[in-house]
């Protein structure tokens, strides 16, 4: 692998070319996205140079799109005229179902193997990209046929996914929305829905003083921003619409009972699963 084009050149996009770089990738690294972003991430030196997307794709040994789910749509109809048979388009997209679709249909000549890296922050763009944001975090992978994984450019993805710290885990596209829907989309907006909640609650300055750190690591995912979210729960909504309607249930079975057995029984069980996780 000589040339990696990242199609979007935020936090993503500009901590993937910042790893390879920092694992022993010697290879040159092109960088697709808006003007402010590009410079960023040259300044950070996550990439070599820029190259306007048509141009990029064609001489890319792999194509890594790091954008919204909408934007990788709109990539995927692009560029599939551009891209020589040999080369494996992949990308970050938070859902997969929607993506892989779209990549069927428009990439007849290309290679195409979703992915959806584990990783991130609140903050976004390359001025916050880090070398080290994939080491230690599951980066899933979601062929439609196993096989595929065994093609001599997956098996090269593998590779420096694993040299960059990352850890893979290959799901069904269809099961990878469902798990996370729970892991990932739940969480967003139980944490959006408890900082609307009190804010309306808390309006004095001194209230918010009466809060401890559990308040903050509760609420640090509703500093996430509406853009990025919205695509993700346009292409995801059954899974998530049935997350939710799990959460509520669990949520009324508290309200009903708050100081029964069945609530202590709740406790145990978030506890271990709690315990489970920081595993």
């Amino acid at each position: 692998m000589e040339t990696v084009v990242i199609v979007g050149t935020g936090l993503i996009g500009a901590s993937l070319g910042l790893a390879l770089k920092a694992a022993g990738f010697d290879g040159r690294v092109v960088g697709v996205s808006s003007a402010p972003a590009i410079r960023d991430a040259l300044d950070r030196g996550a990439i070599d140079e820029a190259r306007p997307l048509v141009q990029a794709v064609a001489r890319a040994d792999l194509v890594f799109l790091s954008q919204t789910i909408g934007r990788i749509l709109d990539t995927l109809r692009v560029i599939g005229p551009c891209l020589r048979p040999e080369t494996l388009v992949t990308d970050a997209g938070s859902t997969k179902s929607r993506i892989v679709d779209q990549a069927r249909s428009s990439l007849r000549g290309a290679q195409f193997l979703g992915g959806h890296p584990m990783a991130g922050k609140e903050k976004r763009g390359a001025s916050e990209a880090d070398p080290a944001l994939f080491a230690g975090r599951t980066w899933i992978l979601t062929p439609t046929n196993p096989a595929h994984l065994e093609a001599p450019p997956a098996r090269e993805l593998l590779f420096w996914i694993r040299k960059i710290g990352a850890l893979p885990l290959v799901m069904a596209p269809e099961e990878h929305d469902r798990v996370v829907a729970l892991t990932s989309h739940l969480p967003q907006l139980l944490s959006t829905a408890l900082a609307a909640t009190l804010s309306l609650r808390l309006t004095a300055p001194e209230h918010l003083k009466a809060a401890g750190p559990g308040l903050a690591d509760m609420t640090r995912l509703a500093s996430s921003s509406y853009d990025l979210w919205k695509d993700i729960l346009e292409t995801n909504r059954t899974a998530v619409e049935g997350a939710l309607a799990a959460s509520i249930e669990e949520l009324q079975r508290l309200r009903a009972g708050l100081t029964s057995d069945q609530t202590r029984i709740a406790f145990e069980t978030a506890a271990a699963f709690a315990a489970r996780l920081r595993k």
